[in-house]
C-alpha cells in the first residue's frame, strides 16, 4: 500500500485484507484492491506494479513483469491476479454488486495499518453488498454473519 501510495494510486482496499485490517483477523492470502478506474490512475496503477515487481500474464506461457506490457494492458479485463515477492494482488477495475468507485469512495472507511500505513478501506455496507453479490457457493458466512451483526449506524444500514 505504501508504494501505492507514493505513486498516487486512487484505489481502495477491499476483500480480505479490508475486513482483517478493520475487523476479524480472519487468514486472507492475498490483498485486493479496487481502482479508480480512469486512464491517469491506471496508468499510476501500472507504475506502481512495476515498482512492486508484479507479474501476469494472460495465459501461463506468457506470464512476465508487467512492466514488459504495453501501456493498455490494464484494460484489457476486470480484475487482474498478479503476484509479487510480498505476496498475491488482485486489482480491480470493477466491483460486482457495487455502484460507481466513486460513490464507493465516499462511504469509504480511513484506516491504518498495524505499521502506520494509512488506507481507505471498503465501507461495512459495501463489503456485504459484495458477499450478497457472490454465488452462494463462494459467500464467506464468517464475514456475513461478522458484518450483519454490526449497529446500522457503524454500516451505514443494511445494503
Amino acid at each position: 500500500m505504501e508504494v501505492l501510495h507514493d505513486e498516487k494510486v486512487e484505489f481502495l482496499l477491499i476483500g480480505g485484507m479490508n475486513f482483517l485490517l478493520r475487523h476479524v483477523p480472519l487468514a486472507t492470502f492475498d490483498v485486493d484492491i479496487w481502482i479508480h478506474d480512469v486512464p491517469a490512475n491506471r496508468l499510476r496503477c501500472t507504475l506502481a506494479l512495476a515498482r512492486l515487481q508484479a507479474a501476469w500474464g494472460p495465459t501461463e506461457d506468457s506470464w512476465g513483469p508487467v512492466n514488459e506490457y504495453d501501456a493498455a494492458w490494464l484494460e484489457t479485463q476486470a480484475v487482474f491476479c498478479l503476484t509479487t515477492p510480498f505476496g498475491a494482488l488482485d486489482v480491480f477495475r470493477q466491483v460486482s454488486g457495487l455502484p460507481a468507485w466513486e460513490e464507493c469512495r465516499k462511504r469509504a472507511v480511513a484506516a491504518t495499518t498495524g505499521g502506520g500505513i494509512p488506507f481507505l478501506g471498503l465501507s461495512d455496507a459495501d463489503m456485504l453488498r459484495c458477499q450478497y453479490a457472490l454465488p452462494e457457493s463462494l459467500r464467506r458466512l464468517d464475514r456475513i454473519r461478522h458484518l450483519e451483526n454490526l449497529p446500522d449506524s457503524s454500516r451505514g444500514g443494511q445494503p
